[in-house]
């Protein structure tokens, strides 16, 4: 029995992507609170927890880097991609989107610490908007997954200009690095987070072995367009 042919497979799915959307809806909730917090603060969580290159004291502040925003707009133009790619980030499995989005702070962090010029403070959510795209583009390439290739392949098809902005030469004002690391650790936790489950082939009965065991295993292979009705199945559609 495959891991979609189990009981209760399409009710689990629904309640985890149930999850996930108010995971990542709570998320961009408490980000415009900070944010109002910020705005009457004068920007001054932006001077104090931002990251600033080279600084080994401000290497913490990896992990509040991404809750600030330097302005309404910035944060406004980083939400509506952060809750897209979160969610289809974490729709399959809300602890291991946990640990992707570890990965990727620490991943576009670094990038910033290392590179980044050293009269700057870098702050934003951009980091992780790329960290998750890059995961949604490969994860179902290495998970061996249709839906989520298939999820893959649109969102490369349609944001693939966004790579513009994730190389050296980006506009004054962008950090380039934080987006770039931030993609290295999408696709990194792509791999380093795939299903290593046992993949579809169903081994032949202690009863049946022997001859009757190619018989078995050639017959449960199921056909490309049957595991697309599957999926679609299991999500709802």
């Amino acid at each position: 029995m495959t891991e979609h042919d189990r009981p209760g497979t399409e009710s689990l799915l629904i309640a985890e992507a149930r999850r996930a959307f108010f995971v990542i809806f709570g998320f961009l909730c408490a980000l415009w609170l900070i944010q109002l917090g910020n705005w009457a603060d004068g920007e001054a969580l932006v001077r104090d927890y931002g990251i600033r290159p080279h600084d080994l004291t401000r290497l913490p502040d990896f992990f509040t880097a991404p809750l600030l925003h330097v302005s309404w707009e910035h944060l406004q133009s980083n939400s509506g991609p952060l809750f897209i790619f979160g969610f289809l980030a974490a729709y399959r499995g809300v602890r291991k989107f946990l640990l992707l989005t570890l990965l990727i702070t620490v991943t576009s962090g670094l990038a910033v610490w290392i590179f980044g010029p050293g009269d700057a403070v870098t702050v934003g959510a951009s980091g992780l908007v790329f960290g998750y795209l890059g995961y949604v583009v490969l994860r179902g390439l290495f998970d061996r997954h249709l839906i989520d290739s298939l999820i893959g392949l649109v969102m490369a098809a349609s944001f693939s200009y966004e790579l513009s902005v994730a190389i050296p030469g980006a506009p004054s004002g962008i950090s380039w690095q934080a987006h770039l690391g931030g993609l290295v650790g999408g696709i990194a936790g792509a791999w380093l987070l795939r299903d290593r489950g046992a993949r579809p082939v169903r081994a032949a009965s202690d009863a049946g072995a022997g001859a009757a065991a190619p018989s078995t295993s050639t017959s449960a292979s199921p056909s490309t367009r049957s595991d697309l009705l599957k999926e679609l199945d299991d999500l709802g559609f």
